[in-house]
């Protein structure tokens, strides 16, 4: 009877690991088209930077054959607009500083190994002086060219032309470049996608006694929320940026600030899965009656709440990058029905789990932890509900945005690591 219902067991957990990769492969398909899309945008944002720059340096009887200008919008034009300023103003002050500095050694030197090794070294320590960071080898590399040559025409030439290309590549990241909010969205559905599917593992495992066999796996998917969480971080972070002295941003219906409060409250949701995954792994090692999954209404009851919770995270995902005011109030009131549900399934559940500690003093602990992260899970999804999304305000501040991670208190942190 024993290895009949271990078979039945096994048969369970390989039909749903099948459903599972059934279910994830659609979505694996999305985001690898979403992926190919922005290779090709920039691909054509960079060949029509460099070709613009040529075209504009070929005008100019001083640049011919005009190279350095379509080379140099390349290395200029960055993701972002605000990027792309820093870039320019950077790698023109590398190649004027490497310029000046050949002209001045071409009067008393000539092209030799000791000459070469000093305009090195003079090209490197201006550049580290002028903090140019990727642009500082413009220098050297600007001043052995000049200096190889010794014509001051060489020299004009080369300041014409980089001055072009970092023009073109300004041009082109006002003209070509537009906010990137959508790779945001896409790692913040992963996000709560990924936790939601985790609850609802859980609450299958729960419904069909598989809890004892499962936990230390889910404990190992919510250990990898980490992983997914810095990925968001980063994907914000670019979407923040992209907006900084972009006028295109102006046109978007919305802002990046509720996107950040959002992804900092599924920070927070993420961390009180992971503590609720490891109260479920420790409470699978408790024997006998201590043990309240070895009770089938206890199990139903968590899963339950379990189910209404991974809906409303659903539900969350859907309202932090939802635009529409209209769309805004329907999902909203979704997720307040999922959320009265969990608050109305965990009292059942908390009723089913109660006991006193001279009664039980094995397990009793354990039962009323897992009440607690149900209750902060559904309180934190309910106290950081997205409002309206209002429209987006110009940030003139010259620093990057700093990851939410950093943001989060100490004692949460350590939980993340």
């Amino acid at each position: 009877m024993s290895l009949a219902l271990r078979r039945g067991q096994r048969a369970t957990q390989i039909s749903a690991a099948a459903r599972t990769i059934t279910e994830r492969a659609p979505v694996t398909l999305t985001v690898a088209r979403r992926r190919a899309q922005p290779t090709a945008a920039t691909i054509i944002r960079l060949v029509t930077c460099a070709v613009f720059a040529y075209l504009v340096a070929s005008l100019v009887p001083e640049t011919s054959p005009p190279v350095l200008a379509p080379l140099t919008a390349l290395l200029v034009l960055q993701v972002s607009i605000y990027r792309t300023l820093f870039s320019a103003v950077r790698r023109v002050a590398g190649v004027v500083t490497g310029v000046l500095i050949a002209l001045e050694l071409s009067r008393w030197v000539g092209f030799t190994w000791w000459s070469l090794g000093l305009t090195i070294t003079l090209g490197l320590a201006v550049g580290y002086a002028l903090r140019l960071r990727e642009a500082v080898l413009e220098v050297p590399i600007s001043a052995m060219l000049i200096l190889s040559v010794g014509s001051k025409t060489a020299a004009t030439s080369r300041i014409t032309e980089t001055l072009i290309g970092a023009a073109a590549g300004l041009v082109a990241g006002f003209v070509l470049t537009a906010p990137q909010v959508e790779p945001a969205e896409e790692a913040i559905a992963d996000l709560a996608r990924t936790m939601a599917d985790l609850l609802e593992g859980m609450a299958a495992g729960l419904n069909d006694g598989s809890v004892n066999d499962s936990a230390r796996g889910w404990l190992e998917r919510a250990r990898a929320l980490g992983n997914e969480i810095r990925r968001v971080d980063e994907a914000l972070a670019q979407a923040e940026e992209s907006t900084k002295l972009n006028p295109r941003s102006m046109r978007l219906p919305y802002s990046t600030v509720t996107l950040r409060q959002s992804v900092e409250n599924l920070e927070h949701s993420a961390i009180t899965v992971r503590v609720l995954a490891r109260s479920l792994a420790d409470t699978t090692r408790l024997a006998g009656d201590d043990n309240p999954f070895n009770d089938p209404n206890v199990r139903r009851g968590l899963a339950d709440t379990l189910r209404e919770l991974s809906a409303a995270v659903r539900a969350y995902s859907s309202l932090a990058t939802e635009s529409d005011a209209h769309r805004h109030e329907v999902l909203k009131a979704d997720l307040k029905r999922h959320l009265a549900a969990a608050r109305d399934e965990q009292d059942r559940l908390s009723e089913r789990l109660a006991t006193a500690p001279a009664v039980r003093p094995v397990g009793w602990p354990l039962r009323g932890e897992l009440i607690s992260h149900l209750d902060r899970l559904r309180s934190e999804l309910e106290a950081g509900t997205p409002d309206k999304r209002p429209r987006p305000r110009r940030n003139h501040s010259w620093r990057p945005p700093r990851p939410s991670w950093q943001r989060v208190p100490p004692a949460l942190r350590k939980l993340m690591k």
